[in-house]
């Protein structure tokens, strides 16, 4: 006796007719298909649901519940919407394939059934359906590179801007005890190791902010307020005043965010803004915020746009890579890092536009849900 090949796919047959579902269990079985079969619309949904087959052969004209109206339902459910659906029926016109397929099938076969087309258009089929597993498979693990390579340019930004930092404040306190008959000098030296400590700190707050990658929680936040208080830490952080022109033509108050997160990556941005100007005149440094909906309503869209120095085209591709900075200062470079995480986490995305004339705009989003999600 012949041994049946074992089944590595499921497909779920669905016809009122036994006969129909006799030929083609025997058929695909015999191509190492496991088969499950149901005489009926509502059967066949309890079916799908229960077993969630990789392809369903799906009779169009049969009583009380259809096809249509099967694969309608199908759609609906999150557990079965992405099953791709044969449909098999008796009406060969172009106005009932056009139908099945607008009802969501992917493809159309004719009755009476010839077993051996059936068989490849399924075989075709679930090799689609292979390949397209194999494609999010790849993306997963890209993805996954992605974020391996981030940890090792992080991990070793860390370690460089680190080292860098406790040779200042090394250096600053050999000063120190060379020069311990001068007090202004030993003043001097200590308060540059005092600068040089906080930029550590800084750089390990930034590393916690980073770190987290839980789902956070969520509230109702006025946008106003999201901006304030995105400035207030930004002016914190520089210990200047920063003036900000807010353009908000948003037609809603609030937005379903995390306080801490949002402002932790604006303000990021607005000193990026900020420090993009090369004057020494603090007060001559102009920075505008957009806020609008997006275009298809899901989102709302920030645009914050400076006039200072721009990028340079070989370190705009890396900006929002760990310790990519124009500034020659040892312990920066993660401010971009931060404000993309913290953007992103919150289901949004980041991108860097330059300016016709000078300066960038950096565009985000954030989307917009409602109170009950």
């Amino acid at each position: 006796m012949t041994e049946l090949p074992k089944p590595t796919r499921t497909v779920l047959v669905v016809d009122d007719e036994p006969v129909n579902i006799q030929l083609l269990q025997r058929k695909l079985e015999w191509d190492g298909i496991r088969v499950l079969a149901a005489s009926s619309g509502p059967e066949s949904l309890t079916l799908a649901k229960d077993e969630l087959p990789d392809l369903i052969l799906l009779d169009v004209m049969m009583p009380g519940m259809d096809g249509f109206e099967v694969c309608q339902k199908l759609r609906e459910d999150e557990r079965t919407k992405t099953i791709p659906i044969i449909f098999v029926t008796a009406h060969n016109s172009k106005e009932g394939k056009l139908e099945g397929l607008e009802a969501g099938a992917v493809d159309y076969i004719t009755k009476p059934i010839d077993l051996d087309e059936t068989i490849a258009r399924v075989r075709a089929q679930l090799n689609y359906l292979a390949i397209n597993q194999e494609n999010i498979e790849l993306t997963r693990r890209l993805g996954e590179s992605r974020r391996t390579a981030t940890i090792g340019a992080l991990t070793q930004g860390i370690a460089h801007n680190l080292n860098n930092l406790l040779g200042v404040v090394m250096g600053y306190l050999e000063l120190a005890k060379v020069n311990h008959k001068d007090p202004e000098k030993v003043l001097m030296n200590i308060t540059r190791v005092e600068g040089a400590s906080n930029r550590i700190v800084a750089i390990i707050k930034q590393l916690s902010t980073v770190a987290f990658t839980t789902k956070l929680p969520l509230y109702q936040i006025p946008v106003d307020r999201l901006i304030a208080g995105s400035l207030h830490r930004a002016e914190e952080d520089k210990g200047h005043h920063i003036d900000i022109e807010i353009v908000n033509e948003l037609d809603i108050q609030s937005i379903r965010t995390n306080i801490e997160a949002f402002e932790d990556g604006l303000s990021k941005l607005i000193i990026n803004a900020w420090e993009s100007y090369n004057s020494m005149d603090t007060n001559t440094r102009p920075i505008r915020l957009e806020v609008r909906r997006s275009k298809d309503g899901a989102y709302v869209e920030f645009d914050l746009v400076d006039h200072g120095c721009g990028v340079d085209p070989e370190v705009e591709e890396h900006m929002f890579e760990p310790f990519v900075s124009s500034k020659n200062t040892v312990g920066v470079g993660m401010g971009l890092t931060v404000a993309r995480h913290a953007i992103r986490t919150l289901g949004g995305n980041i991108s860097i536009q330059s300016g016709e004339e000078d300066g960038i705009t950096v565009h985000f989003t954030h989307p917009l849900e409602s109170e009950e999600t």
